[in-house]
């Protein structure tokens, strides 16, 4: 059974915004219960008091069902509800109106809280509403309209223009910044799933961009030597149909050419597959800072053998890039120490919620391969609350095993 801290871990930054969002006002909705209605009760009986909480809690849960469907319609997941918000805003001017009521045909003792519950519902009211409207102008219109509303049916209802001043003011101000607070939080919300869009088309336009450097870099070698090796080829097999000795001497060029061909093409694999690991150190850093993970890098990579820095560079690489895509890491720590003739380098970061166990994931298994040809280990795994730790080690003095292509 998941917990509530792993089940908050679990969630994407965006994820958390976006519920951080929903029951910011939710909150606010239930606050409206408890700050508007529930002292009407004692204060006007509890038959009066009855109704009066029973259609403020009415309006909440409208309330609460507005907020999911506009944060749901701010994400893009559907259309705007037109629909619910203009039922949200008959509750409202419904509930006020009650309220209002209370304030002047009901006891003495009710003024006050029957005053504060209307005040209360229409600032919550056009606050939410608020909420599911895209222009501010039109944010602006509605808080406006509330306020205007609400001191008009104050002066109707019999009460001085001052008080019904007073009373269009409260709302206007509430409103505005309940309001301005849906506005920035939408926009909030909008941007964090924009920025994690753009993480992502980065992250694709890096790996597509370092397939055409490949690509280009294999054509470059192979693109002469095949045309090459085609020519002398149907040269030789003229040749042979002449029964001349010459076809001979061509397909020797030619078994020359192609092992010439295949040693610069593992020259290419070698030079892709190598990394230095001070470079992949210091972008690690770079990239998990930029993404907000504090990266503390600890140790130095000067003097360690060609063949270790690249073994261990790639596992730099791969850390990273699994502290990006599979976990919600605040804190990262890379470490490199050589202790006892080996090189140990460790990853940990605290955001294991969406890592992949240690023995699983195609990445960690193909580090475990490229640490093998020297002679190293990785352990990987889970430790502690929350934590992912990543290990390798390499004997400084390890032979590379020949990898063919």
């Amino acid at each position: 059974m998941r917990g509530p801290g792993k089940w908050w871990r679990g969630k994407s930054t965006p994820a958390k915004v976006e519920t951080y969002t929903r029951w910011s006002f939710h909150f606010i909705a239930i606050v409206g219960v408890v700050t508007a209605a529930l002292p009407v009760i004692g204060a006007a009986g509890h038959r009066l008091g009855g109704w009066l909480l029973l259609m403020v809690c009415a309006h909440t849960a409208i309330c609460s069902l507005t907020v999911s469907r506009t944060v749901d319609w701010a994400c893009g997941r559907r259309a705007q509800p037109v629909r619910l918000l203009w039922t949200l805003g008959a509750v409202t001017v419904a509930v006020a109106v009650t309220a209002l009521a209370v304030t002047e045909h009901g006891p003495n003792s009710a003024d006050t809280v029957a005053n504060g519950a209307f005040g209360v519902v229409l600032t919550f009211g056009s606050g939410i509403i608020a909420l599911g409207v895209r222009s501010r102008r039109r944010v602006y219109a509605v808080v406006s309209g509330f306020a205007a509303g609400a001191g008009l049916l104050a002066f109707l209802m019999g009460q001085p223009a001052l008080a019904a001043l007073v009373r269009a003011l409260t709302v206007l101000f509430g409103g505005a910044f309940i309001g301005s607070t849906a506005v920035f939080s939408v926009w909030l919300l909008r941007a964090v799933y924009e920025l994690d869009e753009a993480r992502e088309t980065r992250t694709r336009l890096a790996i597509a961009e370092e397939r055409l450097r490949f690509g280009r870099d294999l054509h470059d070698v192979l693109g002469r030597n095949l045309a090459v090796i085609a020519l002398k080829s149907e040269l030789a097999v003229q040749l042979a149909r002449r029964e001349r000795p010459e076809a001979v001497e061509q397909m020797i060029e030619v078994q020359r050419i192609a092992q010439e061909s295949q040693r610069e093409v593992r020259d290419v694999v070698r030079g892709y597959r190598e990394a230095d690991l001070e470079v992949e150190l210091a972008g690690a850093q770079g990239v998990l800072t930029a993404a907000g993970i504090r990266c503390e890098v600890t140790g130095e990579a000067a003097g360690l053998p060609a063949e270790v820095q690249s073994a261990l560079a790639w596992v730099v690489r791969e850390a990273t890039t699994n502290v990006l895509r599979h976990g919600d890491a605040g804190r990262c720590a890379v470490g490199v120490r050589v202790t006892e003739g080996r090189v140990v380098l460790t990853v940990e970061n605290d955001g294991a919620a969406g890592a992949p166990d240690g023995g699983g994931g195609s990445g960690l298994a193909g580090l475990r391969e490229r640490l093998a040809a020297v002679d190293g280990t990785l352990e990987a795994g889970r430790v502690g609350a929350g934590a992912f730790r990543v290990v390798a080690e390499v004997p400084l003095t390890a032979g590379v095993r020949e990898v063919t292509v």
